[in-house]
């Protein structure tokens, strides 16, 4: 990934037509515990974990680091968009040696089905295209996340490899680094 160390980090916040992306603040932690603990956001990330072990290790200002973005709708923290380096040690790259950075979302399961993930996440690539232009941008999801391959298909990933990770079927797409305004 591009360092991220050289762009201003926090950026000032990202506001959408519906949608405000910005660092995460104290308040959030209860967004981010219900993220975390929710079952239905588990299911292609791992699983869920219980609310317990997610209150006890979640810091006070949790996600406070350059990144993450707190998708905040009327006020109230809603999910998260990530720009991560991708692990080179995974699977799926672009680059013979690696350095992408990878689109993460989650989205609490109340707000699914809005469009507030494209709206988000085309957000902060249009962000991360201004911050570090021609910076290439990865997304993997599962194949059986029919959700997570149409927000792909939306923001204008294209298809690179499908492979076996984490005993599932990913699919790996690439940005065009361009604006992703959906």
């Amino acid at each position: 990934m591009t360092d991220l160390g050289l762009v201003a980090w926090p950026p000032a916040p990202i506001r959408t037509e519906r949608l405000v992306l910005r660092q995460s603040e104290a308040r959030d932690r209860a967004g981010f515990v219900a993220l975390f603990a929710s079952p239905e956001v588990g299911t292609y990330v791992g699983g869920a974990r219980s609310r317990e072990e997610v209150e006890d290790t979640m810091p006070e200002v949790p996600g406070r680091r350059p990144g993450v973005f707190v998708i905040d709708l009327d006020g109230q923290m809603i999910g998260m968009v990530t720009l991560d380096p991708r692990a080179a040690e995974r699977r799926g790259h672009i680059r013979p040696d690696g350095g992408e950075t990878e689109l993460g979302y989650l989205i609490l399961p109340e707000a699914w089905g809005r469009g507030y993930a494209v709206e988000a996440c085309a957000a902060a690539l249009d962000w991360f295209a201004g911050a570090v232009p021609g910076a290439p941008v990865v997304l993997s999801t599962q194949t059986a996340n029919e959700r997570s391959m149409r927000v792909a298909e939306k923001l204008g990933f294209t298809e690179v490899d499908r492979f076996e990770e984490y005993g599932a079927e990913q699919w790996f797409g690439v940005w065009p680094s361009g604006p992703a305004s959906a």
